[in-house]
């Protein structure tokens, strides 16, 4: 998914650090690259493999002077997991300096690669956000920014949430369909864009508001405006944000992540209820959607499962092998609160199926009675082509199987997943302007160029 940050600020020596602080909050959002670009005397750029805390040092962020910065953490969807596709991506151009931060996939990046290639565009990674620079830098050659996002957005098909930094101007912008978040703060340093409010709280900034669909909000000179730059007639807001993606003290599009999260719980637990003695949360992801699984049928909340901190998140580490091992340096069983209970355990989603089978046999091998899995959402049935790690049906472990044999598949008592009218309902938010795609198989833009690739 990746989170994105752009940042103004008054002293040229906190910028990078304000920065940091920023990336190092959406460290959630990708774990295998961090990076920043600082306009100063030029633009200064600095990004390599790894979390933001091993990237960074002090050293680092003390040659990183400058007024205006972007940044990226980078969770590969379009692009191998090395250091060419790290980001900010960054090209000199008769324009200026010019570099770009991407949260989203194009699916009609292989066709667009190949026009700019035949054009005699020279390609230095395999991520489709060189080929948003390539675009934005033709496009603001004979253009003013509004103009050239305009042509942009009329050539790009997917998602893309972008923040910019050209020559000394910080921009941010978000597609017209909104799948991915942005929203804008001030602080006392200045202003600041992200991925999520808690990118804005954790520098002491105060939210002002989203960056709605098809708009841009653009930082010149120490100015703050927002510029409507395209329309769109669907809203697809990406659902899994709420589910799984933002972190629960975020805010997006004015819902509270934490509160949808605890009601889809209730739900679940008015969906479907079951005799247990505790209700237990698959951590992290499941955390919240089991207190209000808890709060609302009554049992118990204890947790069965302690986390390693240190692992990250299983689900957006590249390859399968590396996933299953992480599940076993991820999780440890509580044994005295399972032994001989009846446990429900609460996760977000069943993707592949691995991690949940391995994690009902840990909990069955520390002595639980009986094992009972509730989803916090519909069952994932299709691929993602906007920016989630699912590219395949094959790799879905719903795009064939039944509910029961997906329960005989992890070796759970009893299965259930939340419904999508109880989601709906726990998020709140318009079935029209959420994209479904995963749980309905409709997409919101044709995919069939991405299907091929």
């Amino acid at each position: 998914m990746c989170g994105i940050v752009g940042v103004f600020c008054n002293d040229v020596d906190l910028t990078p650090h304000i920065t940091y602080y920023a990336l190092f909050s959406l460290q959630h959002r990708g774990q295998e690259s961090a990076g920043m670009a600082v306009s100063g005397v030029g633009v200064n750029l600095y990004k390599d493999m790894g979390l933001v805390s091993e990237v960074f040092s002090n050293k680092i962020l003390s040659m990183l002077k400058g007024n205006s910065s972007i940044g990226h953490v980078r969770y590969s969807t379009t692009g191998q997991s090395r250091i060419e596709n790290a980001q900010p991506l960054a090209v000199k151009s008769r324009y200026g300096s010019i570099a770009v931060a991407h949260n989203g996939n194009l699916v009609n990046y292989r066709e667009l690669r190949k026009e700019l290639e035949i054009d005699g565009k020279v390609f230095h990674t395999d991520s489709d956000t060189e080929v948003i620079v390539y675009l934005l830098s033709s496009y603001l050659l004979d253009n003013d920014l509004e103009t050239a996002l305009s042509m942009l957005t009329k050539k790009l098909m997917g998602s893309f949430t972008l923040t910019l930094l050209l020559n000394d101007m910080v921009v941010g912008y978000r597609d017209p369909m909104g799948f991915k978040p942005l929203c804008v703060g001030e602080g006392e340093f200045g202003y600041i864009i992200a991925s999520e409010s808690c990118a804005i709280d954790s520098v002491g900034a105060e939210l002002i508001r989203d960056v709605r669909p098809g708009e841009a909000v653009i930082i010149e000179d120490g100015d703050l405006r927002f510029e409507k730059i395209a329309g769109s007639d669907k809203k697809c807001v990406c659902v899994f944000e709420y589910i799984y993606f933002a972190r629960p003290d975020s805010v997006i599009d004015g819902r509270n992540v934490y509160r949808v999260r605890y009601n889809i719980g209730r739900t679940l637990a008015k969906e479907s209820p079951a005799e247990v003695d505790l209700v237990s949360p698959v951590p992290d992801s499941g955390t919240t959607s089991s207190i209000g699984y808890a709060h609302e049928s009554g049992k118990p909340y204890l947790e069965a499962l302690i986390k390693n901190r240190y692992v990250g998140r299983t689900f957006i580490i590249p390859g399968q092998e590396n996933r299953e091992l992480s599940v076993k340096l991820k999780m440890n069983v509580l044994r005295d609160n399972v032994n001989g209970k009846r446990v429900l355990l609460i996760d977000d989603s069943i993707v592949r199926g691995t991690t949940s089978r391995k994690i009902v046999e840990l909990v069955r091998k520390a002595g639980a009675k009986e094992i009972h899995f509730r989803v916090g959402s519909p069952p994932i049935v299709s691929p993602c082509y906007f920016g989630i790690d699912m590219s395949t049906r094959e790799e879905l472990i719903a795009s064939e199987k039944s509910v029961e044999d997906i329960r005989r598949d992890i070796m759970a008592d009893s299965l259930a997943y939340l419904s999508l009218e109880g989601l709906l309902d726990s998020v709140g938010i318009r079935r029209e302007d959420l994209c479904l795609a995963c749980l309905t198989s409709r997409y919101p833009v044709p995919v069939e160029c991405a299907m091929k690739c």
